[in-house]
């Protein structure tokens, strides 16, 4: 892992739909030049307090970005390459590192190695590249039944087995990397034989040691994918699901058992952290109680991980996704065309992540902090952060009454809110208002 990841914190942006573009490519389509307005908002990520910009899909696709058509083309719905370089260029400029999303386990219908698949039939040179099954007798022009992604026919499956594949896939992350990429988020790690990592990344680090390359896992063997693939990190979507459930539920107890497993994580690589992204409803609409926002965002930014904040998230978008054909549309809306067109009832929401993200800068250590419970309840939990020599205390009251709660070793009160009650010592208690929440020094 790269040393500058310790202090990374991502500002994740789609591009397709922050910046508005159509839904769809047109096939002779004219290059519309939207990166530059991106680059009006590297000064609000900085204010955040990001430290990297980590984008959505940017390669010439037909739909959403994830149906690539050429992985070394900028889509001409966002720009061209010298818009990337620019918005490289001014993103580095303000210390920010830009992480590209890459779409290695499938391709779209229009991938040209694909049309020429279905143009010459079994025959063609790159037909290798796919999991294809033919009509007998088939000749060109037949339409093969193939691999896709999920059930998804507009998504080819590449066939990870094919060693040209491996070749194109390391070839694709070496030239944006030496374009000035920091890193890869690889989409659909999961769907991905592991080997397959394990042959492409090395050659990868080889060229660009201090490159960051993490998967998105949904779930299953996070540990043992890290390893055997060479990941630096993979998405910790448990810690997701048990933040906004648990909080809904009342069920704290969830939350410290999806905590422990994090502690086991933590041991072997940091994983991915996050409250919201492209794909899963916006936590302020997920939240049963839009009161509990403030305590997801607390157990984000004092647990160990690389936090990642969907962009919108931080002033309290609400969006749900929907399992149907546009479903993602919600939660991947235009955004104004500088942060000046923000509504004024998001920007509270926006100051807590900046308190949140500056507790976290003056707190490094906390990339790889451990969580302990000293007190559990079903609402109320009061959690030890801590690594090495250096701790905080986490204190959460869920209920609509005010609670009275063990903070033992508590001085004071660094930020949220409540009366602390002997400070200094083992008898040390925290005192919090409904709904309420505090980080203490310790």
């Amino acid at each position: 892992m790269p040393a500058w990841i310790e202090h990374a914190l991502w500002w994740q942006v789609y591009p397709l739909g922050f910046l508005g573009a159509e839904p769809e490519a047109a096939p002779e389509a004219r290059i519309v030049h939207r990166l530059p307005q991106l680059q009006g908002w590297l000064d609000y990520a900085v204010e955040l307090g990001a430290s990297g910009i980590a984008l959505g899909p940017v390669f010439a696709a037909s739909s959403h970005g994830y149906d690539t058509v050429d992985h070394y083309r900028i889509d001409p719905r966002l720009g061209d390459l010298g818009d990337f370089d620019a918005f490289v260029a001014a993103a580095h400029k303000r210390g920010l590192r830009v992480l590209l999303d890459g779409v290695f386990n499938h391709v779209g219908r229009a991938f040209p190695a694909f049309q020429e698949v279905l143009r010459e039939g079994a025959g063609a040179p790159l037909a290798s590249w796919f999991r294809l099954s033919w009509p007998r007798g088939s000749g060109p022009g037949a339409v093969p039944d193939y691999a896709n992604f999920e059930g998804h026919g507009a998504l080819v499956a590449l066939n990870h087995d094919e060693p040209s594949v491996a070749d194109y896939v390391a070839g694709v992350m070496d030239h944006w990397l030496r374009r000035g990429a920091d890193g890869w988020r690889l989409d659909a790690a999961y769907a991905v034989p592991d080997r397959f990592w394990a042959a492409v990344l090395p050659r990868v680090r080889a060229a660009h040691p201090e490159a960051y390359l993490v998967g998105e896992v949904i779930h299953g063997d996070y540990a043992g994918i890290v390893r055997v693939a060479g990941l630096d990190a993979v998405t910790q979507y448990e810690l997701w699901k048990a933040i906004w459930s648990g909080l809904n539920d009342r069920n704290l107890y969830e939350l410290a058992h999806a905590l422990e497993r994090h502690n086991g994580f933590l041991d072997s690589f940091v994983p991915m952290t996050f409250v919201g992204n492209h794909d899963v409803t916006r936590i302020a609409s997920r939240l049963a109680d839009p009161g509990h926002l403030p305590h997801a965002l607390a157990v984000l930014f004092c647990c160990g991980g690389t936090p990642s904040i969907y962009a919108g998230d931080e002033q309290a978008f609400r969006g749900v996704k929907e399992e149907r054909a546009g479903g993602d549309e919600a939660v991947r809306p235009a955004f104004p065309e500088s942060p000046a067109g923000l509504a004024p009832y998001g920007w509270p929401v926006y100051r807590l992540h900046q308190s949140l993200i500056g507790l976290r800068r003056r707190n490094p250590w906390l990339h790889r902090a451990r969580t302990t419970p000293l007190h559990l309840a079903n609402e109320s939990l009061t959690l030890a952060c801590h690594h090495g020599g250096a701790r905080l205390l986490l204190a959460l009251n869920l209920g609509s009454a005010g609670s009275d709660q063990p903070a033992p070793g508590a001085r004071g009160i660094e930020l949220g809110e409540g009366e602390l009650v002997a400070p200094g010592g083992d008898a040390a208690r925290i005192r919090l208002p409904p709904r309420g929440w505090a980080i203490l020094t310790a």
